[in-house]
């Protein structure tokens, strides 16, 4: 036993008591690093899908990048707080590193149908994580799990794109073309 532990057994423990109580004594030197196991920020990635298993992240996948799966973990108890609001499906989209629009039923000119809404999704690949038509699936499936349950809503994937403007000597027409892009059903 160590010097600084005092033994709690009365004078006439048997020897197994004692040798239990003395192969007990050693597990406060264990370290247990909870503030590190308990952080999306800091807990080793092979042990990441167990904290989110413990803040009852609804879906995990593999495949996702570090970034989307740490910021799944960060923000699922926000998220389940406030399930079945427009504001938690705007989060668990962010969490996925996507921006959206969303316009409720009641915010629509004119007035759409009641317990609908319009979701504008634009997935940047933040992360590193590219926009694959199943990463897109998995951010669905998440917005009809965050969502209210009487609520249906109407899909449009976005694109984002970056491109540099040049100036040229001479005068050109500009056209520009608006794309909206929905799922066939």
């Amino acid at each position: 036993m160590s010097k600084k532990f005092k033994s709690l057994l009365p004078p006439n423990s048997t020897p197994l008591e004692r040798a239990l109580e003395a192969a007990t004594s050693r597990i406060s030197d264990v370290p247990v690093p909870l503030r590190t196991l308990h952080n999306p920020d800091t807990i080793d990635i092979k042990l990441l899908p167990w904290l989110a298993w413990h803040r009852s992240v609804d879906s995990w996948k593999p495949y996702w990048t570090e970034e989307v799966r740490r910021a799944r973990v960060r923000n699922a108890m926000k998220i389940h707080r406030q399930k079945g609001t427009a504001k938690a499906v705007k989060d668990v989209v962010a969490a996925f590193g996507g921006a959206i629009l969303l316009r409720e039923w009641w915010q629509m000119t004119p007035m759409g149908e009641p317990f609908t809404f319009e979701l504008v999704l634009t997935l940047s690949g933040a992360g590193g994580q590219s926009a694959t038509a199943e990463f897109v699936d998995d951010v669905i499936a998440e917005v009809h799990r965050t969502k209210s349950i009487r609520s249906h809503f109407t899909f449009t994937q976005g694109i984002e794109t970056q491109a540099a403007i040049a100036m040229a000597a001479t005068a050109r027409p500009v056209t520009y073309a608006h794309l909206n892009l929905t799922e066939a059903k």
